[in-house]
C-alpha cells in the first residue's frame, strides 16, 4: 500500500495541463492541491494512529484502504475543481499510516542487525511510488484521459485490500488502562492528543534526524514536481510520455538506492559492533549515509541542475539511515517517531511541491537545484552531529525535560 499511497501524490503531475484545462486553472494550482495531499498526508497519523489502538493495527489497515479506495473513485469521476480537491486530500488523510504501520511491524518482527535490509525492502515502495507515479500517469494522458489514472488507484487499492486481508498479521496495541477494553470517551479523546508525537521531539536526535527526513523529502519532490515544467520548454516535448520517461532515472536511483542502502547500513551496524567488542549504538547506522549526502546526492544534483544530463540516485540510502535514527533509539516509542518522522518530511514536500516551479520561473534551474544542495549538505552535517554525539544528547534531554531514560 505504500507504492499506491506515493503513487497518488504524483501521478497527476504529468497531467497537470490536462487537469488545469478541463477544470479552467492554471498548473501552478493543481501543484498547490497537490502540496495539500502531501501535507493531509504528513497529519494522517495522528488519525490512523489512535483508530489503530482502537480497531487493532490489520482493522485500522483495511479501513484506511477502503478510504483510500473511496476517495479515488470520487476524484475519477469528480465534476468540478472544488471535488477533486477535496477528494484528493481526503484520501492523503490515510497517507502515512500505511508506512508507519509497516515500519512498526518491521521493528517488531526483525532484529537490528538485519531490520536494515528489510526496511530497505519496505521502503521499495514508499521511494519508487513517487516516480513510477509520473511514469504510468504519463502514458495514460497520452493515449486516454486522465481520470484513468485514478481508476487505476483504485485497482491498486483493491489489490492491496486483498493481499492485506489475507497475510496482515493482526496486532492489537496494548492500552495501559483498566478499562482497556471499553474505553472511555476521555481515553479515546485523549488517544488523539498529538503531544505524544510532538513530545519525541524534544530529543534533538530524533529533532536533527526528522529535519534531515524533510530536507530529503525537499529535495525528492523538487525533482518530481519540476520535471515537465523544466524539460518539455528545454527539449521541445510536446507529450506527457516522453517527459514521463525522464522519471524514470531517479525513480532506478531511489529503487536502488533503497535495496542497497538497507543492506549497507545492516553491515554498517555489523563493523562498528566489532569496533566495540560487540556495543551497538543506535547511531552507529547512520555513518553509512554519510557518503551519499555529502557526496554523491550534491555533485549529481549540481550536474542535473547546471547541465539537465545528470541522473540522480541515493537518496533513498540516507532516507532509511534517518529513520533508524529514532526508531532504534527509542523502540518503545517507534510509531511516535515515525509519525513525527512524516509529518516533518511531508510538510517539507508540500512545500516543495507548491514552490518550486514559481522558484525556477524566478531564478532559473541551476541557482534553484543549488538551493537544493545546500540544503541536502545541511542534512548530511546534521546527521553527523547525531552520529558523534546522538548518546549526548539524548542523556541531555532526558535530564532537562525529565523525559522518561530509553537504554
Amino acid at each position: 500500500m505504500t507504492l499506491v499511497i506515493t503513487f497518488s501524490s504524483t501521478s497527476l503531475l504529468p497531467a497537470a495541463p490536462e487537469i488545469a484545462s478541463e477544470f479552467t486553472t492554471t498548473t501552478t494550482i493543481i501543484n498547490i492541491t497537490n502540496a495539500g495531499v502531501l501535507v493531509a498526508m504528513g497529519i494522517s497519523s495522528f488519525i490512523w494512529g489512535p483508530i489503530s489502538v482502537l480497531l487493532g493495527r490489520k482493522n485500522a489497515y483495511i479501513a484506511a484502504i477502503l478510504v483510500l479506495c473511496g476517495c479515488s473513485v470520487g476524484t475519477a469521476l469528480a465534476p468540478n475543481m472544488r471535488v477533486f480537491t477535496a477528494l484528493r486530500i481526503l484520501g492523503g488523510f490515510t497517507g502515512t499510516y500505511f508506512m508507519v504501520a509497516g515500519q512498526t511491524i518491521l521493528a517488531d518482527i526483525f532484529e537490528p542487525l538485519v531490520r536494515g535490509t528489510a526496511v530497505g525492502f519496505f521502503m521499495v515502495g514508499t521511494v519508487s511510488g513517487p516516480a513510477v507515479g509520473p511514469c504510468i500517469g504519463g502514458l495514460i494522458v497520452t493515449f486516454a484521459h486522465w481520470r484513468i489514472i485514478y481508476w487505476v488507484q483504485v485497482a491498486m487499492a483493491g489489490v492491496g485490500l486483498v493481499v492485506s486481508i489475507i497475510f496482515l498479521p493482526d496486532f492489537r496495541i496494548e492500552r495501559k488502562s483498566r478499562t482497556a477494553s471499553h474505553p472511555g470517551a476521555l481515553e479515546i479523546i485523549s488517544m488523539f492528543n498529538p503531544m505524544k508525537v510532538f513530545r519525541m521531539l524534544l530529543y534533538p536526535n530524533v529533532l536533527l534526524a526528522q529535519v534531515t527526513c524533510g530536507l530529503l523529502a525537499w529535495f525528492q519532490y523538487s525533482i518530481l514536481t519540476s520535471v515537465r515544467s523544466v524539460f518539455n520548454p528545454r527539449f521541445h516535448l510536446t507529450t506527457a510520455l516522453v517527459s514521463g520517461l525522464f522519471y524514470l532515472a531517479p525513480g532506478t536511483g531511489f529503487l536502488v538506492g533503497s535495496i542497497v542502502g538497507g543492506k549497507l547500513s545492516d553491515r554498517t551496524v555489523r563493523r562498528y559492533i566489532q569496533k566495540r567488542n560487540g556495543v551497538r549504538m543506535p547511531q552507529d547506522r547512520l555513518n553509512s549515509g554519510l557518503i551519499t549526502l555529502l557526496g554523491v546526492l550534491p555533485v549529481s544534483t549540481l550536474i542535473y541542475g547546471w547541465t539537465l544530463q545528470g541522473e540522480v540516485g541515493g537518496m533513498a540510502l540516507p532516507i532509511v539511515c534517518a529513520f533508524f535514527a529514532g526508531a532504534e533509539v527509542y523502540p518503545r516509542m517507534k510509531s511516535e517517531v515515525m509519525s513525527g518522522k512524516y509529518i516533518i518530511q511531508y510538510l517539507f514536500g508540500a512545500g516543495s511541491s507548491a514552490a518550486i516551479v514559481p522558484l525556477i520561473d524566478a531564478i532559473g534551474v541551476g541557482l534553484t537545484f543549488t538551493i537544493s544542495v545546500i540544503l541536502v549538505v545541511t542534512g548530511g552535517c546534521l546527521v553527523f552531529i547525531i552520529t558523534r554525539w546522538g548518546l549526548d544528547m539524548q542523556r541531555w534531554a532526558e535530564g532537562r525535560f525529565k523525559l522518561e531514560k530509553h537504554s
